[in-house]
C-alpha cells in the first residue's frame, strides 16, 4: 500500500501533466504559440523545426515503452490495464493525426503510416479486451 504523500504526489502530477497532454490535442496552435499560458510562447520560440518538441516526444515514448515493459514484467492484471489506458492514451491521436495528413505521401508510405500507427491502437485495445488469468486459491490441505 502506497503512503498518502506518495499518492497525493502521484494525483498531482499526473494532473499537471494531464493539463500538458490535453491542451495541445484539444488546440494545437494555441499550445505552440501560448504554453505555459502565463508567459510569452516557449514552444513557439524554438522555431517551426523544434528540437525541443522532438527530444518531448522521444522521452514521451521512451516512458511509454517503461511503463509497457515494465507491465509485462510486474505481470499483474490491473497494470496490465493501466499499460494498456496509456497506450492508448498516446496511439489514439497519433492515429488520428495522420489519418489525415498521408496525402503528401507515396501511396505505399500512405499505407505504411497508417498501418504503423494503427497498430498504437489495435495492441493497446487488445491488451485491455484480453481477459486476466483466473489464478485458483491455494489448495487446502
Amino acid at each position: 500500500m502506497q503512503r498518502t504523500t506518495t499518492r497525493v504526489l502521484l494525483v498531482v502530477f499526473g494532473l499537471v501533466e494531464a493539463v500538458v497532454g490535453i491542451w495541445p490535442l484539444v488546440s494545437p496552435t494555441r499550445f505552440y504559440q501560448d504554453f505555459p499560458g502565463f508567459r510569452t510562447g516557449w514552444v513557439a520560440m524554438d522555431g517551426p523545426f523544434n528540437e525541443h518538441l522532438l527530444r518531448d516526444f522521444g522521452g514521451l515514448n521512451l516512458t511509454l515503452a517503461a511503463l509497457l515493459i515494465g507491465a509485462a514484467v510486474i505481470g499483474t492484471t490491473a497494470v496490465a490495464r493501466l499499460a494498456g489506458v496509456a497506450g492508448l492514451l498516446f496511439g489514439l491521436p497519433h492515429f488520428l493525426y495522420h489519418l489525415g495528413h498521408v496525402a503528401h505521401f507515396d501511396r505505399i508510405d500512405q499505407v505504411l503510416i497508417i498501418a504503423t500507427t494503427g497498430l498504437g491502437v489495435v495492441v493497446p485495445l487488445a491488451v485491455l479486451a484480453i481477459p486476466g488469468r483466473r489464478v485458483s486459491p491455494p489448495a487446502t490441505r
